[in-house]
């Protein structure tokens, strides 16, 4: 194929890859625009045009942004771009692919062959602070005993409450995501342990495998969900591409 004639305007940036030949995706894109790639000697962006520059994360446009990855994941690993990056055209694109050129080789000879899985684990219970009173002897006699019938609790005991359960409440996330880690490292490249979303997730896992290595992955999960009782639900997801794995300081 030749060398592609872009549109003027923004261009959309989804990931970069490895490929020295620029190439048409199709209307992929966010407002089904066509995707394409602009090149840079061995590195390649995937974009699409876009006449605004800026864009709503709206379930439509996150939806079209990771269609495109999911289908140069069928190819590649691809680097991931954040939602939202807007170039101000085919010149902007190659600046930033040669600014950045060693730190993208980088990068993609890190993850090339991987994909991302994710797992979360949470607590499926009707009240998490009820289930850690019924669980923890600790925060069940101080609640008895802050909160007794016999006195009107002030509000510093109800903060002292609190803060034990937070506490309580970090304790068992750590050790429930070492227990989960040493299961699962031997399947996985890497594993970063993500912040929890909301009160109900114990563990957030991201991580990096083989890209043909998810059956042993899934079976690695089976087995720590095994140590579990049915108070905790595990739900892991992917493939994806490496976001969480994917960390360049971009010059612009």
């Amino acid at each position: 194929m030749g060398k592609r004639k872009t549109a003027a305007g923004g261009k959309y940036l989804y990931a970069v890859v490895n490929g020295a030949r620029e190439r048409s995706y199709g209307p992929l894109g966010i407002g089904g625009a066509e995707v394409y790639s602009i090149g840079d000697g061995q590195i390649i962006a995937i974009v699409s045009d876009l006449a605004v520059n800026r864009l709503r994360p709206e379930r439509r446009n996150l939806a079209a942004h990771q269609n495109v990855l999911k289908q140069l994941m069928a190819e590649t690993t691809p680097l991931p771009m954040g939602f939202g990056m807007i170039a101000e055209g085919a010149k902007a694109v190659r600046r930033i692919l040669s600014l950045n050129q060693q730190a993208f080789r980088e990068q993609l000879q890190r993850v090339s062959g991987k994909v991302e899985m994710g797992l979360r684990v949470l607590w499926d219970v009707p009240n998490i602070f009820e289930y850690f009173v019924l669980t923890h002897s600790e925060l069940r006699k101080m609640r008895d005993h802050l909160l007794g019938k016999y006195r009107e609790p002030s509000q510093e005991d109800k903060i002292e409450l609190g803060r034990t359960f937070d506490r309580l409440l970090s304790e068992d996330r750590d050790d429930y995501g070492e227990k989960i880690e040493q299961i699962l490292t031997p399947h996985c490249f890497e594993i970063k342990l993500n912040p929890p979303r909301n009160e109900r997730e114990a563990v957030n896992l991201a991580c990096l495998i083989d890209r043909n290595g998810q059956a042993q992955f899934e079976t690695a999960v089976f087995e720590a969900a095994h140590q579990f009782d049915n108070n905790y639900t595990f739900d892991y997801s992917g493939p994806w591409a490496p976001h969480n794995f994917v960390d360049i300081d971009l010059k612009l």
